[in-house]
């Protein structure tokens, strides 16, 4: 009996997996959201949300889970941004430090700027804990679409299978009210 219970959990966890895998998102175009809120730790995701503020996608964007040392001339500065984007419509967030710290960051700024929609600019293979974690931070009432920053080269597949464990596990936690 336990066999076959371990036997159907594994089997179950190997299909979650694949479905994780293969529902990786997208970079997403022709969307419009009152804010873009950009976690730091994955190349690309930074580059992504300053394009898309060039394209007009947004009115204002969060930098979360960025070194307090940090400040927006020198980041603009390394993105070869405009300084008048960063002092116009670029916000950097000092206290997350992980991406549960982030979505309560982020949270606070789109209360504080009333905002109803947001594009969470994340690495493919994190958007959807990411994205799950804002949601609970959020109001009901705020829309959060995930935008997926292609991994630079292929994503190690243990990075893949700790990614989705923790997507597990905090969906877990959630689900029975820890960490709310």
């Amino acid at each position: 009996m336990i066999w076959r219970t371990l036997l159907v959990a594994i089997i179950l966890w190997l299909l979650g997996f694949a479905l994780f895998m293969l529902a990786l998102p997208a970079p997403l175009d022709d969307v419009h959201t009152d804010a873009i809120v950009v976690p730091t730790g994955g190349a690309g995701r930074i580059d992504r949300g300053l394009a898309l503020m060039k394209q007009n996608a947004a009115k204002r964007m969060l930098v979360t889970g960025v070194a307090p040392e940090v400040r927006p001339v020198e980041l603009a500065a390394q993105y070869k941004a405009s300084s008048r984007l960063f002092a116009c419509c670029v916000d950097l967030g000092h206290e997350a430090v992980d991406t549960r710290s982030n979505a309560e960051e982020t949270a606070r700024w789109v209360r504080e700027h009333h905002y109803k929609s947001v594009r969470l600019v994340t690495s493919d293979w994190h958007v959807a804990r990411a994205q799950m974690e804002l949601v609970n931070a959020l109001d009901d009432d705020v829309t959060v679409v995930g935008d997926g920053v292609p991994s630079s080269s292929s994503p190690r597949y243990a990075l893949l299978v700790a990614e989705y464990n923790k997507l597990l596990l905090r969906r877990l936690a959630l689900w029975v009210g820890i960490g709310r």
